[in-house]
């Protein structure tokens, strides 16, 4: 569409932020990135978000959409006339919501327990939990190449944004995801494949390296 304007509100370290740079990248759209500096918050995200103020935020002609897999969808619609990012069934849609929920409700609690906990016992139940969940999108997985099928998709996007973090998550709870989910890993590194996921994705050297400082600098190390 000409003259349309696309500015994306993100924090490097953000799985969330992630997705949408994901999805932008496999419509093919051009947009602006304006980085925050979280926990500052920027005087536009407060005006574009101010329910919750948090990233990210994608502005499109002016209006803001928040939350990353509304986003997603979002873009999913308005460029529909480019690669489809959810199935075509109406069934199939429903089931990659219903797992991208689950992987928020998830994924992201149990993430925090392990990269922030404060005992041995906190990490090493995180690390039991968060291995159960894994081992189960695994097995929503199966033998496709993608959580879809044969093409690349919504529930990939949502589960791709945590990837960086995984890395992290090995190194404080001492363990190997790949190790446990193989087949899960085998399906990330498909993913990584693509430019669009690769060139979208922090540094997980990076992100560690801020997790790691930032336990001794709040004194749980």
């Amino acid at each position: 569409m000409a003259g349309e304007e696309l500015i994306l509100l993100n924090f490097w370290p953000s799985m969330f932020g992630a997705r949408v740079r994901i999805a932008l990248a496999e419509k093919g759209l051009k947009y602006e990135e304006k980085a925050e500096d979280l926990p500052y918050k920027s005087r536009l995200l407060r005006q574009m978000n101010p329910i919750y103020k948090k990233v990210p935020v994608l502005i499109h002609n002016g209006k803001p959409v928040c939350e990353s897999l509304i986003i997603v969808e979002y873009i999913d619609e308005v460029w529909s006339d480019r690669v489809p990012l959810l199935p075509s069934h109406p069934y199939a849609r429903a089931q990659a919501r219903f797992w991208a929920d689950f992987i928020d409700k998830k994924i992201h609690g149990l993430g925090n327990k392990i990269t922030w906990h404060e005992s041995k016992d906190e990490v090493e139940e995180g690390k039991k939990e968060l291995t159960n969940i894994l081992k189960q999108l695994e097995g929503v997985l199966g033998e496709k190449p993608y959580f879809g099928g044969d093409v690349f998709g919504f529930l990939d996007i949502a589960l791709m944004g945590y990837y960086p973090s995984f890395h992290t998550y090995e190194t404080c709870a001492n363990f190997s995801i790949e190790a446990e989910c193989p087949k899960l890993m085998e399906w990330a590194k498909r993913c990584l494949e693509r430019d669009t996921v690769s060139k979208s994705l922090t540094d997980p050297n990076k992100l560690c390296d801020m997790v790691m400082r930032s336990r001794k600098k709040f004194g749980l190390d």
